[in-house]
Parts: structure tokens; sequence; C-alpha cells
């Protein structure tokens, strides 16, 4: 995978949605902003919120699209063709109802798994060749009850393991803007398996 120049937090917009588990990828670009004093402004022209940050000299867009998950890759494609940057150049964050609360796992190309940000993409892109930032929020245990866990607020200890998850991802994510992506993944990997275990004492 080419360097990372445009992450895309998946999300939906407006205040009921705010801290929701399905906002999981909203956040990460949030903290991104914060971390580098950035903030975000409407953009027309790639139906969202954007914000720039450098990284390692080099310039990356943040984006948070303002149609609503089901309908992402309308926001997603706009930016690539605003922007001129091609697919590979992507990181998507999202939330990953398969991996546990506490958990951060980068991966490139793929399936959607479900997830309606990615479905819709990967549907107008015609392809899933960019990279996804998955973060764990886990599963409500049957597939019934998939809509409102998405749709509802972690507790207390959920809510501090995702942001534990996001910060590891965080620190990985210059390598990733670097063009290593493996190295980046690696790292990630191996913190979000020592940082799982809840009570260890280990973040």
């Amino acid at each position: 995978m080419e360097g990372v120049r445009l992450i895309v937090g998946l999300g939906n917009p407006g205040p009921e949605y705010a801290r929701t588990r399905h906002n999981a990828g909203f956040r990460f670009v949030d903290a991104l902003a914060l971390q580098q004093g950035a903030r975000f402004a409407p953009e027309a022209k790639v139906f969202g919120e954007t914000a720039q940050v450098g990284i390692n000299g080099q310039t990356v867009r943040l984006l948070k699209p303002s149609t609503y998950m089901n309908l992402s890759g309308k926001s997603v494609a706009a930016a690539l063709r605003f922007w001129k940057l091609q697919p590979e150049q992507a990181l998507l964050a999202h939330d990953e109802l398969d991996l546990p609360a506490g958990v951060a796992r980068l991966k490139f190309d793929g399936g959607h798994g479900g997830q309606n940000g990615l479905r819709d993409t990967m549907q107008l892109l015609g392809h899933g060749r960019f990279g996804r930032l998955r973060i764990g929020i886990g599963h409500p245990g049957h597939k019934d009850k998939v809509t409102g866990w998405v749709l509802g607020r972690p507790g207390a200890e959920d809510e501090i393991l995702i942001g534990r998850a996001i910060e590891s991802a965080l620190e990985v994510l210059p390598l990733a803007v670097s063009g290593d992506f493996n190295e980046a993944m690696k790292r990630l990997h191996t913190a979000g398996t020592l940082g799982s275990g809840l009570g260890t004492g280990k973040r």
C-alpha cells in the first residue's frame, strides 16, 4: 500500500449519534485532529467536514462524511477525485463488530464484512483496494441485536478500551503515512495483543 494521504472516519453525522459505537471512525479522526491542533470545517465538494494535518512532513487530509453511514462512498469517492488521490492512499477508520473493544487492526483490501460504510464505498469504487483501520466495538452476541448495539453508546469500561485502541493506532500512524503499512500493522497488532486484557495493567 502507498503512503496514506487521506484518512476517512466513518460514522453518522449529528449530535444524536455522537459517541455511539458506530462512530468509532469519527472518534479516531477527531483524536488525530486534536493531537495535531487541526479543526474540521465543512467542504461541500466532498460532502463532509475536512481538516488537514502534517505527519512526517506529509500533508494528510482528514474527512468526516456528512452523508449517513450507508452512503459514505459518495463522500469518499468525491474526496479522492477532489484531491486527486488513489484509493490505495486512503485509510478508512471504522467500527468493527468482530474485534473486542480495546483492539484495533490495520488491513489493506478485502471485503466489507457487513459494515455499511465500507459496502457503499466498495460499490462506488468497484473494489476494496484501500486501507482500513478496524476499531473493535465487540459484538452483542446475536445478529438481531446488532443495530441497537452499534447505534448505542459503549459502557464506561468499553469507552476507555476504545480510547486506548485509538491511542495505539495513532502511535503507529506515522509509519502508514510514510508508506510502511506492513510495519504499522505489525506494531499495532502486537500492541493490540498486549493491551486487550482487562485489568492486566499492561497499558
